[in-house]
């Protein structure tokens, strides 16, 4: 039986979507979807400077083993967000500042790792955001156990294929299948672009539950 398992190249996203999305907030997006976003457990190691946007390659390894992450660095392009699933090992972190440097250096724009990284301080240096659980002093090795790349992984509590939209801001992590992509962000960027209307009246002494109609709602459901 193969140990390794590699998946085709996954087509990269349209860059519309990529313009679209940047400039819309996750948690905007929150209030009406319910499907793609990453457990909160992955937190990125420092703010972001906003909305980021990219295409999501995949990678699953085992505990103590981290022989595939390392090859994945040839294959990464401009764009690309690694998506790392760790088959459920919470102890070892396989990725430190020399993997961070390297996948910067291919041109990815982030990484999402359902487990911990090292060298939280080096990553930060290098400018590579990245959403994993904490840090851990424990890291793998080569150890040539095996894995997949460009597979489907589960990462954060979520199902992630290779080619799909991932989004990230200080919020967290949306995994969106590419088919569904534009709808959601025509939604979303109306959204948006109502967010924060009543902030006027509010100040002008009208009150969020009359703007809102949770008042009448909360009335309605008072009266005997």
């Amino acid at each position: 039986m193969k140990k390794y398992h590699i998946g085709a190249t996954p087509k990269r996203i349209d860059p519309a979507l990529i313009e679209g999305f940047g400039a819309v907030e996750i948690a905007t997006i929150g209030h009406f979807r319910h499907r793609g976003f990453v457990s909160n457990r992955l937190r990125p190691i420092t703010p972001l400077p906003g909305t980021l946007v990219g295409t999501a390659v995949t990678v699953a390894i085992p505990g103590t083993d981290s022989t595939l992450l390392h090859h994945a660095m040839s294959i990464i392009e401009p764009g690309d967000v690694l998506v790392i699933d760790r088959l459920g090992d919470t102890r070892h972190a396989c990725l430190g500042g020399g993997v961070a440097f390297a996948a910067k250096v291919a041109g990815a724009i982030a990484v999402v790792l359902d487990g911990p990284c090292t060298d939280a301080e080096e990553i930060i240096e290098v400018g590579l955001p990245v959403f994993c659980t904490g840090v851990s002093g424990i890291t793998t090795r080569l150890n040539d156990l095996g894995g997949s790349l460009n597979k489907p992984v589960s990462c954060g509590d979520v199902p992630v294929l290779p080619g799909d939209v991932v989004v990230l801001d200080n919020c967290g992590v949306l995994v969106l299948p590419p088919d569904e992509a534009a709808e959601v962000l025509e939604e979303g960027a109306a959204r948006q672009a109502r967010a924060n209307r009543n902030r006027p009246r509010i100040e002008a002494g009208e009150k969020l539950g009359d703007l809102s109609g949770a008042t009448k709602l909360v009335e309605a459901a008072l009266q005997p």
